[in-house]
C-alpha cells in the first residue's frame, strides 16, 4: 500500500522507482489488489460472452479495473502500448479465474484502434468501452509544448471518441440494443489548476463526449464519467516532481497542500476504489445513470 503521509521522515513507497521528497526516499508501488477489494455485482450481462474494452490496462485505473471487470465474469479486452505491464495484468487476472486478452494498441494511430476493435468483436458481444488511459505534462499555457498538447488530446480525446464511435454500432446490434461507455474524468474536469491546461482541456472533454453520448443513446446506450482527486497511480505520482518545480515548493508541500490541501479526506484514492465506480457505472443498478459524473473527490469540487 503507498505511504503518502508526510514527516517522521517515514520511508514512502511509490513504484519501484526513487524519488526524493523533503531528504527522504521514495519507492513508489501501486497498491496490492486484492478479491475482497473489488465490488462484485449480480447482472445479467456481466458474464463471459460479453466484452469490456479497457484502454490503459498496464497500469493505475486501468489495470484495476481490468482485474475488477474480469472478477465480475466479463472477458476483458486490454488495450495498452505497453505489452510488458499489460501482461502483468493478464496474469494477475488470470489468477484470479477471469479472462483478459491483450491487444498492443497505440491510441495515436487509427489502424490500432481500428485493428483492436475488430479483434475484439470476434471474441463476443463488445457491451462495454472503459476510456481509462492517460498521460499528464505540467506546464504553464506559455511555455506548454504544442506537440506534448497534441499527443494528449489524440490520446485523453481523440481516441475516446474514436473508440466510442467504433463500439456504439456493435452495442446497438447485441441482441437487446444496450451497451455503456464509462469514461475517465477528474476534478479536473470541474475545476482548472495551474500549468495542467492541456489536461484541463481534455477531463472537460471527456464529460462533454459523455453528455454526447448519452444525448444520442435513447437510454438504451449509456455513458457515464468518473472524477475523482489524486489517485495512487504512476501518473498522479510522477507530478510530484514537476509540480514542486512549476510552484517554486517542495515535494512535500506538493502532497499535503497541493494534491491533498482542498479534500476532506486526506489519504488519496486507491486505483480499486476507483475501479469499483466503474462498475457500478455498467451494472443494472445505474440504469438512470444517463450522461452522469460520478463525482467522488473528497470533497474537493463542492466544498472548496
Amino acid at each position: 500500500m503507498v505511504n503518502l503521509s508526510i514527516g517522521n521522515h517515514k520511508r514512502k513507497t511509490i513504484n519501484g522507482k526513487s524519488l526524493k521528497m523533503g531528504g527522504e526516499d521514495i519507492i513508489i508501488t501501486e497498491p496490492e489488489i486484492k478479491r475482497e477489494d473489488i465490488l462484485i455485482l449480480d447482472d445479467e450481462h456481466f458474464n463471459t460472452n460479453n466484452v469490456c474494452i479497457v484502454t490503459g490496462s498496464g497500469s493505475g485505473i486501468g489495470r484495476a479495473l481490468a482485474i475488477a471487470t474480469a472478477a465480475n465474469d466479463l472477458l476483458i479486452v486490454g488495450l495498452d502500448i505497453n505489452e510488458e505491464e499489460s501482461r502483468k495484468t493478464q496474469k494477475i487476472v488470470q489468477e484470479m479465474d477471469g479472462q483478459m486478452i491483450f491487444i498492443k494498441t497505440d491510441l495515436t494511430q487509427d489502424e490500432d484502434i481500428e485493428n483492436a476493435i475488430k479483434e475484439a468483436s470476434r471474441l463476443g458481444t463488445i457491451k462495454y468501452l472503459a476510456n481509462i488511459a492517460g498521460i499528464q505534462h505540467i506546464d504553464s499555457l506559455e511555455n506548454f509544448p504544442m506537440e506534448k498538447y497534441d499527443l494528449m488530446q489524440r490520446i485523453m480525446l481523440r481516441a475516446p471518441f474514436y473508440l466510442s464511435k467504433l463500439t456504439i454500432p456493435h452495442m446497438k446490434k447485441s441482441s437487446d440494443g444496450t451497451g455503456v461507455i464509462g469514461n475517465m474524468a477528474s476534478i479536473h474536469a470541474h475545476i482548472c489548476t495551474l500549468n495542467k491546461p492541456a489536461y484541463n482541456i481534455t477531463k472537460f472533454g471527456m464529460r462533454a463526449l459523455t453528455q454526447s453520448i448519452a444525448a444520442e443513446g435513447e437510454g438504451k446506450i449509456r455513458s457515464f464519467s468518473v472524477s475523482t482527486g489524486f489517485v495512487k497511480t504512476p501518473l498522479t505520482l510522477r507530478q510530484i516532481p514537476a509540480q514542486a518545480k512549476q510552484r517554486g515548493i517542495t515535494q512535500e508541500d506538493v502532497v499535503r497542500d497541493v494534491m491533498m490541501g482542498a479534500s476532506r479526506i486526506k489519504e488519496m484514492m486507491s486505483p480499486i476504489e476507483v475501479a469499483n465506480m466503474f462498475i457500478f457505472g455498467f451494472s443494472r443498478f445505474a440504469r438512470y445513470l444517463v450522461g452522469g459524473d460520478l463525482l467522488f473527490d473528497g470533497g474537493v469540487v463542492l466544498t472548496y
